[in-house]
């Protein structure tokens, strides 16, 4: 599995650098603003239904189903039952996204209700969404096919896939929008264009495997109806992380402007960890556990389980430290331009902080849910979402009068991380992962470990009004030698507390 999450995290890097490159590109050209902001709204609603639906709820659903049709089932019945989740889930989502068309003021409405006194950012926001809201048809055709990619170990073409999207939002800021009226729209087109470029690329692969779908609408087919069935719990236990996101989106259009900008960066900040680790660990976990479920093998379940999380330790850690004390510098090296201020830098900084607390909870979060999903378990999940959720709400009102966005971002974090022990603790109950020898020396060693890296991190990091100061390669030099010395520091403290490799073999030796 190893070579696996190295594949797919690799690929996520290349998609994550090209997004860093895409939001720089945001920041340099659009800056903080209400347009930004209406536009962020606008992509926000389409991506956080990908997220919930397409690669959230119908992945987590559809990986268990189908990789039990490709084991225990010929491969007329499996392409079968390809074709029937494809017509099925065409139509559906078809239909969602027409009336998402149709009613895109009422949905910014619901989800930004700060923006009904700004009349010309409802409408701003209004039109893009009427372009952004059908990659919600294109991508969720596009995680079908990932599916079923995933499922054959085809890994490396899914995670690629994003790629094309920053690609495309990149060529749309730097060349059509300077032939646009109102320049940030052509972000709009650049989604719209990626959601249909994505889906295309999938195709030749799926003909390779002979999976290529012919769409057949058949909603009463046995393993579709119980998708359908997983799907509905799902849809709040796999992607209560992003309804938290959406929550701080909504009460951050009541702040003031440029909120919901420093909320998003923060965000995208933080997403790069979480997709190279994260979101790797469980794409490649899901098929592995789905699989070792169906030949009824709990312990190669629980093992994998356990894998998992030493790795989430080993990376996540310091990855969360990295962007807890560079916080400033990062963000100051990336967005800061003529229209990202030095005050728009310090208030994404705060926010970036307390996003960063979460980092590991989010991880854990990804490694965690899969063993239910792979079980076809789809209500504790939810039980633990809903919990998790209205902590968040609760905490929402509570922070964010003293921390403003910023406190938005610690709730966030909180309720993350509550759902992440929630998860566990049930994997642990119900018997389904048994944690192997040394887990106490381990945590204390990579937590020493990460303590120096921090230190060493604050020491060279210096004060946020030096970066802030500097030109611009000045700073990219000195970040990239931060990195370049946080790494050497951090696998040398390893090595000095006695991590070594078998730790994260899976072995029982402590």
């Amino acid at each position: 599995m190893l070579n696996s999450l190295v594949k797919v995290g690799s690929n996520t890097m290349v998609s994550r650098v090209l997004g860093f490159i895409r939001d720089l590109v945001f920041a340099h050209l659009f800056g903080a603003s209400a347009a930004t902001d209406a536009f962020f709204v606008a992509f926000k609603i389409p991506n956080f239904l990908r997220r919930l639906f397409a690669e959230g709820a119908f992945s987590v659903a559809f990986v268990p189903v189908l990789t039990e049709y490709k084991e225990k089932r010929g491969f007329s019945e499996l392409k079968l039952f390809v074709d029937h989740v494809a017509g099925t889930l065409g139509v559906v989502v078809l239909a969602v996204t027409l009336l998402g068309v149709i009613g895109a003021p009422y949905l910014i409405l619901v989800f930004a209700p700060g923006f009904i006194h700004e009349t010309e950012k409802l409408l701003l926001a209004s039109d893009m969404l009427r372009l952004t809201f059908p990659y919600l048809f294109f991508i969720s055709l596009t995680a079908l096919a990932g599916g079923i990619l995933n499922a054959h170990n085809r890994f490396g073409v899914p995670a690629f896939t994003p790629v094309l999207l920053n690609l495309s939002m990149i060529a749309c800021a730097l060349w059509l929008s300077p032939l646009l009226q109102r320049p940030v729209v052509a972000l709009a087109w650049g989604v719209l264009f990626a959601g249909i470029a994505q889906l295309l690329f999938q195709g030749p692969f799926l003909l390779q495997l002979k999976l290529l779908p012919r769409f057949r609408f058949a909603p009463k087919d046995a393993g579709v109806r119980r998708i359908g069935r997983l799907m509905l719990p799902a849809l709040f236990g796999v992607s209560v992380t992003q309804i938290n996101l959406l929550l701080d989106t909504l009460i951050a259009s009541f702040l003031i402007s440029g909120s919901i900008s420093w909320l998003y960066y923060s965000d995208r900040l933080m997403e790069f960890p979480l997709g190279v680790l994260g979101v790797a660990l469980g794409t490649v976990i899901l098929p592995s556990l789905s699989r070792t479920h169906a030949l009824e093998s709990s312990e190669g379940f629980s093992q994998t389980i356990d894998w998992a999380l030493r790795w989430a330790l080993l990376l996540g850690m310091p990855a969360a430290v990295g962007l807890f004390v560079l916080s400033g510098p990062i963000i100051s090296t990336l967005f800061q331009s003529k229209v990202f201020t030095a005050e728009d830098v310090a208030l994404a900084q705060r926010s970036l902080m307390a996003y960063s607390l979460g980092l590991v909870s989010f991880i854990l979060i990804k490694v965690l849910a899969p063993g239910y999903y792979a079980r076809q378990d789809t209500r504790t999940p939810v039980r633990i979402a809903v919990i998790a959720m209205a902590a968040n709400m609760g905490l929402n009102i509570i922070l964010v009068f003293p921390l403003a966005h910023a406190g938005l971002a610690l709730a966030t974090t909180l309720s993350a991380s509550l759902n992440a022990y929630l998860l566990w603790r049930g994997l642990c109950r119900q018997g389904v992962y048994l944690p192997q020898t040394g887990w106490p020396q381990l945590l204390l060693r990579v937590v020493a470990a990460n303590c120096l890296l921090a230190l060493a991190l604050y020491w060279g990091g210096g004060a946020l009004s030096e970066w802030t100061a500097a030109a611009t390669w000045e700073k990219v030099w000195r970040l990239l030698g931060l990195v370049l010395c946080g790494t050497i520091v951090y696998v040398a403290s390893l090595l000095l507390v006695g991590i070594r490799r078998y730790h994260f073999r899976g072995s029982t030796t402590a």
